[in-house]
């Protein structure tokens, strides 16, 4: 399966596993990058940059392959855990959620490829004009934050193959091998996907996560933090009807921030209680039928992304 996303970042196959706060551990990140695509650890909710340097080491001593570490914009300031990637040596960074004008010269100087993700095309181009070598386009039907534009990952991803000329991953509600070769039939040169790699036994995930994942259908998901400018896609719980509620009074900000905090994220992410927090989750959550290694997931996309090209071969045969 290559791409120019594969021949730039050294994959076999072109497959990138998301951010993933409080999730994306070298554990998730090893197995991704192991089984031929590209895993990342999250920064963000990291202690700090010993924590950081901790976490690299461990990934190089569970895979020899590239991976990358992802950076969430503005949730806390990043430089100092940037720098003790940058010194390192990571092979890829990626930027989420903000500007990242700021990080570029740093990261470009490094020796690093640098993708960002982006919701529209203005956002793209900026990106490729500031040097980047991969956008990751995100659509409305993922989990976690999103854009503010509500445009689907179809429309998304064509429009962005037409406005720039570095690799386009597309990603948003992307979950299996027929989605994988329905993004490069668009002109993607590959993939993101989160929330399925949450549902993996190699991902820290507590138990009542991936089993929620498993039991809600596509339909079932609630937005939140609209209100605030930076729509997130979630599973519903008692917390998140708080939230929305919230919202739809009118609620001032310091009384929504208690309520969508990175520690009630933590307490339904990862101990479980689904109840008392939120967990991020695209509706692909429909798709998820079980929850695998993720090397048995991945082989499973690539024969269903084959069974997918010879289909139309079959159906345009002249």
């Amino acid at each position: 399966m290559r791409t120019r996303l594969t021949d730039l970042l050294g994959l076999r196959r072109p497959i990138i596993q998301g951010g993933l706060a409080y999730l994306a551990r070298a554990e998730l990140a090893a197995a991704v990058s192991n089984a031929g695509g590209l895993g990342q650890v999250t920064a963000t909710t990291l202690e700090g940059p010993d924590e950081m340097r901790d976490e690299i080491r461990r990934v190089r001593q569970l895979t020899s392959h590239p991976f990358g570490i992802n950076f969430a914009i503005g949730h806390r300031p990043i430089d100092d855990l940037l720098a003790a990637a940058l010194e390192m040596g990571v092979p890829v960074v990626s930027l989420t959620g903000g500007n990242p004008a700021p990080y570029v010269d740093r990261i470009l100087a490094s020796g690093a490829k640098l993708m960002v993700l982006v919701a529209g095309v203005r956002a793209a181009k900026k990106a490729a004009a500031l040097g980047a070598s991969v956008v990751i386009g995100v659509g409305v039907e993922g989990g976690g934050h999103l854009g503010r534009d509500d445009v689907g990952t179809m429309v998304l991803t064509r429009r962005l193959v037409e406005a720039v000329d570095i690799p386009v991953v597309a990603s948003g509600g992307i979950g299996d091998g027929r989605q994988l070769a329905a993004a490069l039939a668009l002109g993607a040169e590959g993939i993101e996907m989160g929330t399925r790699f949450v549902a993996t036994e190699e991902c820290i995930a507590h138990p009542n996560y991936k089993q929620a994942l498993l039991a809600h259908d596509i339909h079932q998901t609630t937005i939140i933090e609209r209100s605030l400018g930076r729509p997130g896609r979630t599973l519903p719980s008692p917390h998140v009807d708080r939230i929305v509620e919230s919202e739809q009074h009118g609620s001032p900000v310091e009384e929504l921030l208690p309520l969508i905090s990175g520690e009630r994220n933590y307490r339904s992410a990862v101990l479980g209680e689904m109840d008392d927090g939120f967990v991020w989750a695209g509706q692909v959550t429909g798709l998820i039928q079980d929850v695998v290694p993720v090397a048995e997931l991945m082989d499973r996309m690539e024969q269903e992304a084959l069974d997918a090209w010879q289909q139309g071969q079959r159906v345009f045969r002249p």
